[in-house]
């Protein structure tokens, strides 16, 4: 199988958008809305996206699996932002023109410091040796999640660093219709993009877990894949959308032969999010975590504990999945 895509950048939209002044759907502070028109984007069309691979676009938040200390680390995604200053400056430049294009940063001065531990991101442009920032006015970039960090404990609580180990959701093996709950080694996920998902994230769309017994998982971007997608036409995939049981996605992200990734979330196209009964919830899972794997030590990882005494144990819904009082 081939390498898909790693998610380091903004992805564009597979449609070319517009702006219109409404209510984002999507971010409550903003003043308006983008949406896609019925044109494909150029983009896409050079990639030849016809031939793409369509996967399930994850609502959660992005991570990174690069080497920290001298081993494999997971890393949590923190967008560098301008200060308060400059960010009045660009909202009022973005309001006038309808566009983020044609705009002046001052790099040295306008934007908030990271931790000395950051990154920025694959193929982010630089100046005199400075990260620039994209169109939206972000540096995209990584920070290492450190045992127990508080600020990351629900990306902390699915990595093992001294067993090197993951807690992965995928696509089983030998039934593609349903998904597994394993331990993956970090090296093997090493350079990839994933996207934590669970209770505390995002709102939990899901529905996984409870504030009890919260749950979270990793997911490798393009791994759940879309069996049959709709064709590459506006009104087509809003069908699609509300109408398939397939369709009860976030949206959908193609990954191109030539590595080029472009998406379709559903504000884009006018529709709400999340949906009641997710097609990603709502699939079977299996539980592959075995505590008794040689060269695994989960040792007392409150997580990787809870997920061994449901070892072997089958769930008609993904949703379904509790762990024993």
């Amino acid at each position: 199988m081939r390498r898909l895509g790693s998610v380091q950048q903004k992805i564009p939209c597979v449609f070319l958008t517009e702006v219109k002044e409404e209510q984002s759907r999507k971010r409550g502070c903003q003043q308006f809305q983008v949406v896609a028109t019925g044109n494909v984007n150029p983009v896409a069309l050079e990639s030849n996206v016809d031939c793409a691979l369509a996967t399930e676009k994850l609502d959660g938040t992005c991570c990174y699996v690069t080497i920290y200390k001298g081993q494999p680390y997971l890393w949590a995604r923190l967008d560098r932002k301008p200060n308060k200053q400059a960010d009045k400056r660009f909202k009022k430049y973005q309001h006038s023109q309808k566009s983020c294009k044609g705009f002046t940063w001052n790099v040295e001065q306008d934007f908030k410091t990271v931790p000395e531990t950051w990154i920025p991101a694959h193929r982010v442009k630089h100046h005199n040796g400075n990260p620039l920032p994209d169109e939206h006015g972000h540096i995209p970039g990584w920070v290492p999640v450190e045992r127990d960090n508080k600020q990351y404990c629900w990306h902390s609580c699915v990595v093992d660093y001294d067993s090197g180990v993951a807690l992965v959701l995928r696509p089983n093996a030998e039934n593609e219709d349903m998904l597994e709950i394993s331990m993956v080694p970090l090296s093997d996920l090493l350079e990839q993009t994933l996207e934590l998902i669970g209770t505390n994230i995002n709102g939990n769309p899901y529905g996984l877990g409870n504030k009890k017994q919260p749950f979270h998982v990793l997911v490798s971007h393009g791994s759940v894949r879309i069996r049959k997608p709709p064709p590459l036409d506006f009104q087509q995939l809003c069908a699609w959308f509300q109408d398939s049981p397939e369709g009860r996605v976030e949206g959908v992200v193609w990954h191109c032969h030539d590595g080029t990734l472009v998406k379709v979330h559903r504000h884009h196209l006018g529709l709400k999010w999340p949906e009641e009964d997710t097609r990603l919830s709502t699939r079977p899972v299996v539980v592959h975590v075995d505590p008794t794997v040689d060269e695994y030590d989960i040792g007392s990882k409150d997580l990787f504990v809870s997920f061994s005494r449901l070892n072997g144990r089958r769930f008609s819904r993904l949703q379904d999945v509790q762990f024993d009082p």
